[in-house]
Order: structure tokens, then C-alpha cells, then sequence
């Protein structure tokens, strides 16, 4: 059975909060909430329903549930409604503009603008300033709301700013959304490092590593260093263009803290943009990162013509090694976590569709090197899987362990350019997970 109050809270408070006359638009916030529980637990004591309401709120048979019991689970729901009538809105920051920035910049600035009880309405965008036909890129995003270089085709809301200076941006923001190549990174905290405000909290959007002195970082970890602030993580199957259209995918919120990763969750998740929020955060970066190096191989072996049983074979052996790396170097990852969509589906998408794919294809049929494909196919952006496989093999070999992953080994000599693509079948035929135990 339904136990109908969720019309009587969302009402109330709509009726509080909008333009429109209304007895109870006067009232302060906390007056709001008394009076909230007063109509919705008495309601829900009595055991009365409105049954035309399209509001309900799953819960137990109320026969099996006594009188304060009904009261309590109540009273906690009203808790939540208190929270969000009471909570500061939060101002939000994106910093990057490439396709996957702006593909945020449309999900974000939509929700901001519809959820304006929890955040403010403007979205600034750092974006790197260059020149396209004589006119500067944020004047073009900022007149015809459209990034042309990056997203061309895809109208961006009209309360995304762009800004071309990273300390402007991000002065007043209380969360800062990371998504910019990872070389970047350092640098962008340096310029805002006790500029922004002390209780902002950041999310990364960035796939890829870190290498220090004796071992590998992640690079929430990094911005979390240098910033002196908490910053969780968004990875899945997410293709830039795929979700800039609308077509219906789901996304991956890593954070320790709940009640960060329930605010992000409200800043993301779409009807078609579904978010799911786990604590296992450095499990899901770490599959975002890798990730991009089995792509690379998946790549390969199109290049070759070997076909999808082949491809079939590396995103297995990949996720292998994946979780091979995870366990050696990120302690405590839960099973569970690499069937997110920032596990699983993510290397599966990547490895047909992404960017890193084309890599690797592009790897057979031409001679040409990295940086030179990266102009080329990207159009001045960049592609994550060959320096983290470069991240990975500096550690691996570090540690004495290049055995332990050697797809990713040999996926860093081909983008090195000193390993034959031809080579790469007959590593995958002796890979140790072919040998008899």
C-alpha cells in the first residue's frame, strides 16, 4: 500500500517559494517546516491519503506500522525537505570547454535553472581562450550559446557563461567541476590555490593518472592536495556527442562523502543523464583511467581486421588487467563497483565508440605519430589512453611488474612507436591468463 504526503510537502513548499499570492509565501523558512510536519504527519498518522495526488512515497503496509513509527519515518522525510528549503543555493563552476565540458555545461545548466531551490542559476565556464575567424571563442559560445569548435551543432543554455580567466570563474563557486585534458591540472590549481572559497568542494570529470616519486595518484587526489578540498569523482559510458543529443546512457558519482555525492547527484542526473552514487571512489577513477588504454588495443585490433571475437578478447583480458592494476595499487575496491557504469560499461563503449579506439586504428594504417593523429582526428584535443599507458608502464616498471599487465605495457610501446601494431595479436595468444594454473 502507498501512504500519500510527498503532494502536500512539494505543494506547500512550491506555494512558498513561487511569485504567486499565496497565504503562505510570507512565511520564514522555519515557520514553513512546522507547518509542513503539522499537515503531512497528521496526515500520515491518521492513515488518510489524497488518492488523486500522482505523489506518493513508497513505505510499508500501515497496518504494520504503530502510530509514533508512522510519525518518525515522517518527520525524517519533512528533515529532507527541511534541508533543501534551508540549504544555501550552491554556485557551480565548470572548468574546460572541450566536447565532454560542454556536454556537462548543457546537463548542469538545464538543472541548475530547473532546481533553482538548491542552486544558483548562472554556470561560469573557464574556457582557453583562442580565435576562430577572427572572433574570440567565449564571445562566439556567449552570443550564439554553441560551442563551434568543440560541440558545433549542440545549443548550450543560455545561463552558461564562458570565461576566459580561471580566477574569475571559480571566485565565488561552491563546487567545481573538473573536465580538462590531465596534463592541465596542476597548473589550473596553481592559479586558483586560496582564491576559491575555503568550503568549496570539487568533482572530477578528468580520466587519467598522476605519477610521483615511488608511486601513482589519482587525480581527484591531486586537486584534493592542492586545493585543500574535497573532490569526488564522475566517470561511465559517456561518449561526449551520445549524451550532448540526449541519448539515454547513465554516469557513475564516486564520493566518500553521502551527502556530497547526493548534491552532485542532484546537479547531473537527467532523465536521460541516470546517476548512481557509490562510495568505492577511487575504484571508479581508476576504471576511468585505465580504461582508455584497452581502447587503444580494441583500436588495434580493427586496424588489423580481426574482428568483434578478437575485440571480444581484449576488452576481457583489458578488464582483467584493470582489475589486476586496481588491486595492486588502490586497496579495498569492491567487486561490485567494476559493473558501474564506470567499470564495465564504460569499456565497452569506449572500446567501440571512443576516441582512443581511432587511436588505435589509426596506429596500423599510418605511420603517423601520436601528437600528429591528435591534430589530425582531434582537432587540437587530446587523446588519455597513451600517456596513461605511459603512467602505467613508469609504475609497473618501477615496481618490478611489467608481467602483470602486459597488454598495457605493449599498448604503450605501439603509441611510442616502438613495438609493431602486428605484434600485438601474438601477445594476446601467450597472455598469463592462458596458462595453466
Amino acid at each position: 500500500m502507498y501512504v500519500t504526503v510527498a503532494a502536500a510537502a512539494v505543494g506547500l513548499l512550491l506555494q512558498a517559494t513561487t511569485k504567486r499570492r499565496s497565504r503562505f509565501a510570507s512565511l520564514p523558512n522555519n515557520v514553513l517546516v512546522s507547518r509542513l510536519k503539522d499537515i503531512v504527519c497528521s496526515s500520515w498518522v491518521s492513515g488518510s491519503s489524497t488518492s488523486k495526488s500522482n505523489y506518493r512515497l513508497p513505505c510499508w503496509e500501515s497496518r504494520h506500522l504503530t502510530t509514533s513509527a508512522r510519525r518518525s519515518f515522517c518527520l525524517n522525510r519533512v528533515h529532507n525537505y527541511n534541508n533543501i528549503a534551508m540549504a544555501p543555493k550552491k554556485r557551480v563552476c565548470i572548468i574546460g570547454s572541450g566536447n565532454w565540458g560542454s556536454a556537462i555545461a548543457k546537463i548542469t545548466g538545464n538543472n541548475v535553472r530547473d532546481r533553482s531551490n538548491q542552486f544558483e542559476s548562472r554556470i561560469n565556464m573557464y574556457v582557453y581562450e583562442e580565435v576562430l575567424d577572427g572572433k574570440k571563442l567565449t564571445e562566439i559560445i556567449n552570443t550564439t550559446h554553441e560551442n563551434i569548435k568543440y560541440l558545433p551543432g549542440i545549443k548550450l543554455p543560455e545561463n552558461v557563461v564562458a570565461v576566459p580567466d580561471v580566477v574569475e570563474a571559480t571566485a565565488d563557486a561552491d563546487i567545481l567541476v573538473f573536465v580538462l585534458p590531465h596534463q592541465f591540472v596542476k597548473g589550473i590549481c596553481k592559479s586558483i590555490k586560496g582564491k576559491i572559497k575555503p568550503d568549496a568542494f570539487a568533482v572530477s570529470l578528468i580520466k587519467g593518472f598522476d605519477t610521483c616519486e615511488g608511486g601513482i595518484k589519482l587525480l581527484s587526489d591531486v586537486i584534493s592536495e592542492h586545493l585543500g578540498i574535497e573532490c569526488a569523482v564522475l566517470m561511465g559510458a559517456n561518449l561526449a556527442h551520445e549524451v550532448a543529443s540526449e541519448a539515454f546512457c547513465e554516469s557513475t558519482i564516486g564520493a566518500k562523502n553521502k551527502e556530497t555525492g547526493m548534491v552532485l547527484k542532484n546537479l547531473f542526473d537527467a532523465d536521460y543523464f541516470r546517476c548512481s552514487v557509490v562510495s568505492d571512489a577511487h575504484t571508479v577513477e581508476a576504471c576511468g583511467a585505465l580504461k582508455n588504454v584497452v581502447a587503444v588495443g580494441s583500436g588495434i585490433t580493427d586496424g588489423l581486421n580481426m574482428g568483434d571475437n578478437t575485440k571480444a578478447a581484449v576488452l576481457r583480458l583489458g578488464m582483467m588487467e584493470m582489475i589486476e592494476f586496481i588491486d595492486i595499487f588502490f586497496k579495498g575496491a569492491k567487486l561490485r563497483t567494476f559493473f558501474e557504469s564506470s567499470g564495465l560499461a564504460d569499456l565497452v563503449a569506449t572500446c567501440h565508440g571512443g576516441r582512443n579506439r581511432k587511436l588505435g586504428e589509426a596506429l596500423v594504417k599510418t605511420n603517423k605519430t601520436v601528437p600528429e593523429l591528435e591534430k589530425e582526428i582531434l582537432n587540437g584535443q587530446s587523446f588519455q589512453g597513451p600517456p596513461t599507458a605511459k603512467e602505467v608502464y613508469e609504475i609497473l616498471k618501477e615496481k618490478d611488474m611489467l608481467d602483470r599487465c602486459p597488454m598495457f605495457v605493449a599498448v604503450h610501446h605501439i603509441c611510442q612507436r616502438k613495438m609493431e601494431p602486428s605484434k600485438f595479436i601474438s601477445l594476446l595468444k601467450n597472455h598469463p591468463e592462458h596458462k595453466a594454473n
